[in-house]
């Protein structure tokens, strides 16, 4: 996937079980599709309260935050609960989504490549984020990308 791409569409259960699909999300705003590898662990914890942490600055811009992994949606109602995280965890068990959005790693170790997806109301990638190991800048430069276009 690139910039400029449409962003795949899809329905999933988020952590209360209740469906989410991204094209009827996007009605109300662009939305930041953040991809970790797994609910609980460190990195993925740090990565999820930041967005956590900066969600007024979100919330400014319009702008939704949506975490997605393919743990079971009562991992991550666990996950979501345990940090006080106020935003939908989706739960792709599958991975029919990592797939589609080309974030999908070949061996189930890692699961996914930790991505975000920054995308428009018109349901065009803005930005595309990619960092393995700084957890801050996931959110931090969704951040500047909305800003740019807003």
């Amino acid at each position: 996937m690139r910039t400029g791409d449409l962003a795949p569409d899809f329905t999933l259960p988020d952590h209360t079980g209740t469906s989410f699909t991204l094209s009827t999300a996007l009605r109300d705003g662009p939305v930041v599709l953040f991809f970790y590898p797994a609910a609980m662990t460190k990195g993925c914890t740090a990565e999820s309260c930041h967005f956590r942490d900066v969600g007024d600055d979100f919330r400014a811009l319009g702008a939704q935050r949506i975490g997605i992994s393919m743990d079971d949606v009562a991992t991550q109602w666990t996950f979501a609960t345990q940090n006080q995280l106020d935003y939908p965890l989706l739960s792709d068990a599958g991975g029919a989504v990592a797939r589609a959005y080309g974030v999908k790693r070949a061996f189930d170790v890692l699961k996914v490549r930790r991505t975000t997806f920054v995308i428009g109301t018109d349901q065009r990638i803005i930005e595309i984020i990619n960092s393995e190991l700084s957890m801050n800048v996931h959110a931090d430069r969704a951040l500047a990308a909305l800003s740019r276009v807003s």
